[in-house]
């Protein structure tokens, strides 16, 4: 039976655990961690990192963003991911092997994130380009939606057959503006019909198989004036029309895009008065921890379902299997 967690996600400052981040990670509001580049030296590094988590609390969720491209956190000891738009030109011409690719794609990032210790990596980025989007570009499959959606399903069912959580983002669909929500808060304009059209056929399609959603820190004025992730609107419709039943995630309450909904303990209450069932806040401990104090008692089955379940891999014992050495000479080949 799956243990409840507490709704909060917490970054680190460094690629040690310190003594004060311990006593932080004892807290019971306290249900993940994410890690960043400063976090990172290499694979192995990364593995005793979640390691020493793990003895601290065996329950916390461990997440990262290892996409490829220009987001890819381990970089030393793992393969080299190619932005995923690479995948997709290959698609365009030939869709056998694109989806092959984005298959075994997957199922190597499940692999390798499972031996680095960690539980998930927040990908696939299920945005569809349009052309004018400076955060999102080439780490979208496609400017075209089915081809979004048909990649990454393939994706998808990579990371399921290595036993690892699908999380796709940034619903419903964050390609269509040109505002970087990390610095600024986009606002969508386009009408309802013309997102259902395109930007949400891929969660359409993948909500009854991804595991986690994240939304986007962005205001789709047609159909609501909050930011997707404080919309109970949104997450509504994420929920009912779509029927996903999995973890949704808030992007991060420190990004400028989420101070619309007011100071951090304001803005974690609005994020799971929408829906969200854990929250990221990072790169402010001080709001962190007035995030904790508003989250106290507050706990969700859902998050502790998208842990690892399976014996991990041996990062050294990876090169020993086919699959790998094939997966890894092609995506490498792509990321040159």
């Amino acid at each position: 039976m799956t243990q409840p967690i507490g709704p909060v996600m917490l970054d680190l400052e460094g690629p040690q655990l310190s003594n004060a981040e311990k006593t932080l990670l004892k807290d019971p509001a306290v249900g993940g961690v994410i890690l960043f580049a400063r976090n990172v030296e290499d694979a192995y590094q990364v593995r005793q990192l979640c390691s020493s988590i793990r003895r601290v609390r065996g329950d916390l969720l461990l997440g990262i963003d290892q996409e490829g491209g220009r987001v890819q956190r381990i970089k030393k000891g793992v393969t080299k991911l190619p932005a995923m738009a690479r995948i997709g030109d290959l698609y365009a011409s030939d869709p056998v092997a694109g989806l092959t690719l984005a298959k075994d794609t997957g199922w190597l990032l499940g692999m390798e994130m499972a031996a680095c210790g960690l539980d998930m990596s927040f990908a696939p980025v299920l945005d569809v380009e349009s052309g004018i989007s400076s955060v999102i570009g080439d780490r979208s499959f496609s400017s075209d939606p089915e081809h979004v959606a048909q990649l990454g399903r393939a994706f998808i069912e990579g990371l399921h057959e290595a036993g690892m959580a699908a999380v796709g983002k940034h619903f419903p669909g964050h390609g269509g503006v040109a505002a970087d929500s990390h610095i600024a808060l986009p606002v969508d304009e386009r009408p309802l019909a013309e997102l259902k059209a395109r930007d949400l056929v891929p969660f359409r399609e993948l909500a009854g198989v991804l595991n986690g959603v994240m939304p986007a820190h962005v205001i789709y004025s047609a159909f609501d004036t909050r930011p997707a992730g404080f919309s109970p609107n949104w997450l509504g419709m994420l929920r009912e029309s779509l029927g996903f039943k999995g973890c949704i995630f808030s992007d991060d309450l420190s990004m400028t895009g989420a101070h619309e909904a007011g100071g951090p303990a304001e803005r974690a209450k609005a994020a799971l008065a929408a829906g969200c069932d854990m929250l990221l806040i990072c790169n402010d401990r001080a709001a962190a921890i007035e995030v904790l104090g508003a989250c106290q008692g507050v706990l969700n089955k859902r998050p502790a379902k998208l842990r690892y379940g399976r014996a991990r891999p041996e990062l050294d014992a990876l090169a020993a299997l086919g699959r790998w050495r094939r997966t890894h000479a092609k995506l490498e080949a792509l990321a040159n």
